[in-house]
């Protein structure tokens, strides 16, 4: 039997496709789907899926883990925009029940110390520190973003090693603090749903603002020796209330 992450690199290749047996690993009365703007159910998925196959629409999954009745996965997609996304499933008796999204528009070149929002290590190291891990990112969510105690930096972040994936950003402690001080007011940490864990990376999905749109922050860092040594994220609007097609929520 194909494990979760095999199952769900073949339902998010079925964007490819259009082939609606690539939901068959949904359950579609108990499904539960968190993008506002795609309906609910195998049906909701099935229409998506024939829409977005006649753009001929690419999908690489570059990263997927799993933990426990999760798996959230790191991908790369091509459908009338270029995107990076992150996709989070929940399985229940062997099918998936529930699913959240995070999307933003890929850049067409590297950040300033020349990395891409996907490249970098695919496969979890350390699985038997994986709560250990999941506790460090979260508390680094607390106490940094949400909390805003920059001083903290060096309790978290390796000062030797950190690599910097997001698009704006640059590698380096210097250059962190330099850009989280500079956005306090306009980059906004509030809550923390879900982290998600398999050995060295980990996943963080929080609430906030991003000057004066609502959004949801998806963090997924890579934690070496007890330190944060890699960050990928992406930053997606929560849609206004009167354009969602479903009354799931974003979280």
């Amino acid at each position: 039997m194909a494990s979760k992450k095999e199952q769900i690199r073949t339902l998010l290749k079925g964007i490819e496709t259009g082939d609606p047996q690539a939901a068959a690993v949904v359950n579609e009365n108990k499904y539960i789907q968190h993008n506002p703007l795609t309906k609910t159910g195998n049906v909701g998925l099935a229409e998506l899926f024939k829409r977005l196959a006649k753009t001929n629409p690419r999908v690489e999954i570059v990263r997927a883990f799993e933990d426990g009745n999760f798996v959230f996965a790191h991908t790369d997609y091509d459908f009338n925009v270029v995107e990076v996304g992150f996709e989070v499933f929940r399985f229940e008796d062997g099918l998936v029940v529930e699913h959240w999204d995070n999307l933003q528009l890929k850049p067409s070149g590297p950040n300033p110390s020349g990395h891409t929002m996907l490249d970098g290590p695919t496969e979890a190291e350390d699985l038997d520190k994986t709560e250990a891990n999941r506790e460090l990112a979260r508390s680094f969510i607390e106490d940094v973003l949400v909390n805003k105690r920059l001083e903290l930096l060096e309790r978290y972040i390796d000062s030797q090693a950190y690599i910097e994936h997001n698009p704006n950003m640059a590698d380096g402690l210097p250059q962190l603090r330099e850009e989280l001080s500079n956005n306090r007011g306009r980059r906004r940490y509030q809550t923390i749903h879900r982290v998600l864990a398999e050995g060295s990376f980990v996943l963080c999905v929080t609430e906030g603002f991003h000057g004066d749109e609502h959004v949801s922050f998806y963090d997924l860092f890579r934690i070496a020796e007890g330190k944060i040594v890699e960050h990928w994220d992406t930053v997606d609007e929560v849609p206004p209330r009167d354009q969602w097609v479903n009354d799931n929520g974003k979280f």
